[in-house]
């Protein structure tokens, strides 16, 4: 053998060693806040973000599901039309009991999203534990529309001048609601490990809930499922309909990106129609004809043909009262005595279609016995619409976890 042909060959070698070791990696995601399209100042309720940042950096603070060693994050440029350009990133454990690191992509600092595309960072060697909590803060250095982002959440944003990812904190910074490109935190996982993905609307954004306390359903599943090594994704939008866009695209339009394709997935639990029975003749849609039973249905028929085809359990809740929504505000005109009665109409064929691996009675653990029709007082957030905490923590426990287990320990 010559030395050339010995160094093609070692090359070869590292190569296949490589590819191998990549092919052991088994990564899933920990945590995910669904990316939707900005909007302008006609529809009702206000982005609460600016337009767009300029040489500025975010502070954005996230809780694990599942921990693991080694992480890589994602950041969504999914409704862009120009690219975002990132100068610097760096990602530590919230509390400082380790240092921040600065995080690679294809071994450089600075990256760029392209219009319509992701960008997932290099592999980070930093061990977090199950439920714990990331710093991530990103440096803007170029003037940036605010097209791609993810509304309320219950979560808050800080925003600094300059390029400050390395201040130890931002506590003179402006406070915005929501998530500002980052999209996902994926974690190196044991070979059993996966995903769990929570699909639906404000209910499950958590909107209601105790906002930077992650009280939303799917934090308080997370906790459950912890001793099992399975990861949450929340998945929700708020405004968010199975069948047309809301305060984002339709689920069916956005189904593979959120759910099918996220690493590790094996379950969804889907909550969605209660906005796609509320919006029609209320000021969201004034003027949209109501959804029939068979739209609906057809949808969430869908929904489970694409998830059996891609081999993912999944789990359909019912949709909870909401007697009285938003009363009292200019967003009044959710509910009505006929959409209560397609709400109990769908609920039903939920119970009985068969089409779904398991059903969860969102409706029974929150009506009130006495006024079915209206969330019970002590889950009640207080807009008649959405729980609050204790509701949420009443909806995780609902979900038979045993079956959920089951499946991993296949």
């Amino acid at each position: 053998m010559t030395p050339r042909s010995g160094a093609i060959a070692l090359s070869l070698a590292m190569a296949v060693n490589g590819a191998a070791a990549a092919g052991r990696e088994h990564w899933l995601t920990s945590w995910y806040a669904a990316p939707q399209p900005a909007w302008d100042s006609h529809f009702l309720l206000p982005m609460n973000v600016p337009p767009y940042l300029d040489n500025q950096s975010l502070r954005e603070t996230v809780r694990l599901s599942a921990g693991g060693q080694r992480i890589r994050l994602v950041f969504s440029n999914r409704y862009g039309q120009a690219p975002v350009r990132l100068g610097e990133v760096r990602v530590g454990p919230a509390d400082g009991s380790a240092p921040a690191r600065t995080l690679r992509f294809s071994g450089k600092q600075e990256a760029s999203i392209p219009p319509g595309a992701t960008l997932t960072s290099d592999p980070v060697a930093l061990e977090l534990p199950p439920l714990g909590r990331l710093a991530v803060s990103s440096w803007l250095p170029s003037r940036t529309a605010v097209t791609s982002f993810h509304w309320g959440g219950q979560q808050t944003v800080r925003l600094a001048g300059g390029n400050a990812v390395a201040a130890p904190r931002f506590g003179a910074g402006t406070r915005i609601e929501g998530r500002l490109f980052l999209s996902a935190v994926q974690v190196e996982a044991p070979k059993g490990g996966r995903t769990v993905v929570a699909f639906g609307d404000s209910i499950t954004d958590g909107n209601g809930s105790t906002p930077d306390a992650d009280r939303r359903w799917p934090d308080f599943l997370a906790q459950r499922l912890v001793r099992e090594g399975i990861a949450v994704a929340n998945a929700g939008i708020s405004g968010a309909r199975l069948l047309k866009d809301g305060m984002g695209q339709a689920a069916l339009a956005r189904f593979e990106q959120d759910v099918l394709s996220q690493p590790g997935v094996s379950d969804v639990i889907v909550l969605l129609g209660t906005n796609d029975i509320g919006w029609p003749g209320s000021p969201f849609a004034p003027a949209e004809p109501a959804v029939s039973f068979e739209e609906l249905t057809d949808g969430y028929r869908q929904l489970a043909a694409a998830a059996h085809a891609r081999g993912i359990r999944m789990t359909v809740g019912t949709l909870p009262p909401f007697e009285g929504a938003l009363e009292g505000t200019p967003y009044a005109g959710h509910y009505s005595l006929e959409k209560d009665r397609m709400r109990r109409q769908v609920n039903e064929w939920l119970r009985t279609a068969g089409l779904f691996d398991a059903v969860v009675d969102f409706d029974a653990v929150l009506r009130d016995p006495a006024r079915p029709q209206r969330l019970r007082a002590a889950f009640d957030s207080g807009d008649h619409l959405h729980p609050g905490d204790a509701g949420y923590r009443a909806m995780a426990a609902a979900i038979d976890i045993a079956a959920i287990a089951r499946e991993n320990a296949r």
